[in-house]
């Protein structure tokens, strides 16, 4: 057994918080049942509002035609799904619409076409050039999703923002500084000032945990003597890819050839093992202030 499957394996010994944050499907329930999507067309009882499923009251809002709603489902495809999911519960960089306050006060498309024609620059979000009816879909299909988020039943889908701030940022600081050895690597003042700017929420405690960005290094000698350096693009037990430098792609059996990683993140590797459920709450509370 190689000495990095090792340290993977060793890793697995993680807090339930980070267990959870690695696993996100145990965060989020499955996509809501066929013909959920056509919901925002159903006739509301009498005063508009009907409390369903665990989720509380359905917000107020013109009603739609399953055409209109089917319509708006490719736009949004087309539009929005790389940044906030196909099915509007957010995506790698977009929010989920499904639980958002713009969506919910919205009642005949002012709001989210609002949004939708100015943009929002500031948060990365570009203006869009669609006609009325197209908007008017898009609304339609918007609102369907959060109808049929909201007649759910069961517990909620995920975490909110307000369910991570239980730390005690003064601990999660002195950790930070002395005992989790964070500024080996990191600074408040450089690499991670704003950060709680940027970042918000569980996608903030993801990070903080693990972040994505890190490439390992590697340097493979392969059985004729090569000597090949690169990325690592896919490791296994068995197998073995990188990418050298001029982008291309090399892959081999593991043990026919022999390597060297380094690995950027190692140090997040290791804490993951070490970390108690008060320290990664107290310090994600402590990067919660670095805005």
């Amino acid at each position: 057994m190689s000495s990095q499957f090792k340290k993977t394996v060793a890793a697995v010994s993680v807090p339930v918080s980070a267990l959870l944050l690695l696993l996100p499907g145990l965060l989020a329930q499955g996509p809501p049942p066929a013909g959920a999507a056509g919901a925002a067309g159903r006739a509301r009882p009498a005063g508009g509002r009907s409390t369903v499923g665990s989720q509380g009251p359905l917000p107020e809002h013109a009603k739609f035609s399953a055409e209109q709603v089917d319509a708006g489902s490719t736009l949004f495809l087309q539009n929005c799904a790389f940044c906030h999911g196909k099915e509007a519960e957010g995506g790698e960089s977009g929010p989920d619409l499904t639980r958002s306050k713009v969506v919910s006060s919205d009642k005949n498309g002012e709001a989210i076409g609002s949004v939708i024609r100015s943009g929002r620059p500031e948060k990365g979000m570009p203006p869009f050039s669609l006609g009325d009816q197209q908007i008017t879909n898009l609304v339609a299909f918007i609102h369907s999703r959060q109808d049929a988020f909201l007649s759910q039943s069961g517990n909620r889908r995920g975490v909110e923002e307000s369910d991570l701030h239980t730390g005690d940022a003064a601990a999660g600081k002195r950790y930070f500084e002395g005992e989790g050895g964070c500024t080996k690597c990191h600074s408040a003042t450089g690499d991670l000032a704003g950060v709680a700017s940027r970042l918000n929420g569980l996608r903030l405690e993801m990070q903080m945990l693990y972040p994505r960005e890190g490439k390992q290094k590697i340097v493979v000698k392969t059985p004729n003597g090569q000597s090949l350096s690169g990325t690592v693009e896919y490791q296994d037990e068995f197998s073995l890819a990188i990418r050298d430098a001029a982008g291309n792609y090399h892959s081999w059996p593991t043990n026919e050839v022999s390597f060297k990683i380094d690995n950027p993140l190692q140090a997040h590797v290791d804490a993951l093992s070490k970390y108690t459920d008060d320290d990664i709450h107290n310090v994600l509370a402590y990067v919660q202030t670095l805005k």
